[in-house]
């Protein structure tokens, strides 16, 4: 754990070294849990975003997207449920006056169940070697039988405890389990209260004429209350879907992990309208489309994972996350929710207006049920960042820093690099520069020796250096060189595209979602 840690710590730092993201207001020591993306960041951020939004767009006929403005009627969120409902459970240690989300301290403890057990089937594979049967091992186990055993019963005992919003037996819990403050070490802990997430401004010109406004924690509703008017004015026949890409808000108490818990972020939502009945068939299809998007980045299979909830929503019937493997354990990058008619059906009420549907085929109206995919793309970004960053031993024991993006989503696609800065060599590199920047990121680089170019061009995901040498002024070829695997390669300068083309295209990841 301890050296995941310290990767971690490495990807932060090189975040902010190579332009990818910076502490928010950093000359005014910084905002607390805000960030900002940087030359770099914002490309593979765009990236990202493109990837989602080609996948639903382009993919599905009958997905279309929209953007809705973060202001919104402040009777939305009563509706919703976010004015009353919108909470988090948070506890104070009295010793250290650190505060914490009372949830997330018995989520670690859990873990630390699963740590043990992990580091009883390492001690076993070891001793046991090519023979050792993992599977056997866990299931016959007496001492990861006992950890397990423990795990369950505090799994079942905080579960109920969740559904129920009981918060005397959450602090219950965290007494009963000896939980200490990871500041000051103790168990001097408050009571556990509700805080609301909510960010409020007000709108209006005058305080006693200003209407309290929120900045919406979400980019869902926007899309549940402009549902009537893409369904009528786009024809859209059920089931159809609504996408969407924004900015949400949240007053997160305990914003932590970087970019991962943030009070400021962007999120990418795809409402899908279905006929009642037919939701948990459409949660299925849309969990494995999901995964697939996830996969085909090439990221490690087994580094994702689905994870019923525990507590369901009062809107859903059903909600899984995908999950990916962080550095610092498996985190929530994506949700899918069945939320029944639950959103449709409060604003209906609240508003006044009809949202039903006229079915032609069943010749009956009805509020449709909703499946949502709802990704955060900085939770995306983070997952993309950690997986690809890569220290590596080169055979003449140098250490090289490397981004193993994926090519499709890396801010550069291609670094064109005189040898030298004489005899017309740059001069000819900003040729091929001129050919390819209608297509690709291009990025000119001279300074200093060649290698160190290669290097910097690593350290920034960059899949494709090519470099102007002697040669190329006679035959018009140059060496292309590979960033994963470091092989250099002498094409002709009008097979450049091709070859470039060939490995960055969108299309070829949105091929394999589909296969």
């Amino acid at each position: 754990m301890a050296q995941q840690e310290d990767v971690f710590k490495k990807l932060v730092s090189h975040s902010k070294e190579y332009g990818f993201v910076f502490q928010s207001s950093e000359i005014y020591d910084g905002l607390s849990a805000v960030y900002d993306y940087g030359q770099n960041g914002v490309e593979l951020k765009n990236n990202i975003k493109k990837y989602w939004w080609d996948s639903m767009v382009l993919l599905h006929e009958n997905v279309v997207g929209i953007d809705s403005a973060i202001f919104m009627h402040p009777t939305i969120w009563k509706a919703s449920g976010h004015v009353d409902a919108f909470n988090d459970p948070l506890i104070d240690n009295k010793d250290s006056k650190k505060r914490y989300r009372a949830d997330v301290l018995i989520e670690d403890q859990m873990a630390k169940f699963d740590d043990k057990i992990n580091k009883e089937v390492e001690k076993a594979a070891k001793r046991f070697g090519e023979s050792f049967d993992e599977e056997q091992f866990r299931a016959t186990n007496g001492r990861v039988l006992e950890y397990q055993a423990k795990k369950e019963e505090l799994h079942t005992r905080f579960a109920k405890a969740l559904n129920d919003s009981n918060l005397e037996d959450l602090r219950q819990i965290i007494l009963d389990y000896e939980i200490v403050c990871p500041i000051s070490g103790t168990k001097n802990w408050t009571e556990v209260r509700q805080f609301n997430l909510m960010f409020s401004t007000e709108m209006g010109s005058t305080a006693e004429g200003a209407m309290k406004v929120y900045l919406r924690p979400e980019t869902a509703q926007g899309i549940f209350v402009n549902y009537l008017n893409v369904q009528k004015t786009g024809r859209m026949k059920i089931p159809f879907g609504i996408a969407q890409i924004g900015k949400a808000f949240r007053n997160e108490i305990v914003a932590r992990q970087f970019i991962f818990r943030m009070r400021e972020f962007e999120q990418m939502e795809m409402q899908f309208f279905v006929r009642p009945g037919e939701e948990l068939e459409w949660f299925a299809k849309w969990k494995d489309t999901r995964l697939k998007w996830h996969k085909a980045l090439g990221l490690g299979e087994k580094k994702y994972r689905f994870h019923d909830h525990d507590k369901l929503a009062h809107y859903a019937n059903a909600a899984t996350d995908i999950e990916f493997e962080m550095p610092f354990g498996f985190k929530e990058v994506e949700g899918i929710h069945s939320r029944t008619n639950f959103d449709l059906s409060s604003h209906e009420q609240y508003s006044g207006k009809k949202l039903q549907y006229f079915d032609p085929e069943t010749k009956e109206s009805y509020v449709p049920y909703v499946i949502e995919t709802s990704i955060g793309v900085d939770r995306m970004f983070l997952s993309v960042m950690a997986a690809a960053y890569t220290e590596e031993q080169l055979e003449n024991g140098e250490t090289r820093v490397v981004l193993k993006l994926p090519a499709a989503l890396a801010p550069v696609k291609v670094a064109v690099m005189p040898l030298t800065k004489k005899d017309g060599m740059p001069d000819k590199a900003r040729q091929i520069i001129d050919d390819l920047k209608f297509d690709f990121k291009c990025q000119y680089d001279e300074k200093d020796s060649i290698g160190k170019r290669y290097r910097r061009q690593d350290a920034i995901g960059t899949p494709f250096c090519v470099t102007v040498d002697h040669q190329t002024l006679t035959d018009n070829t140059v060496t292309i060189r590979f960033r994963d695997t470091m092989t250099q390669e002498r094409v002709a300068i009008d097979q450049l595209r091709g070859i470039i083309a060939d490995q960055v295209s969108l299309r070829n990841l949105l091929k394999k979602i589909t296969e």
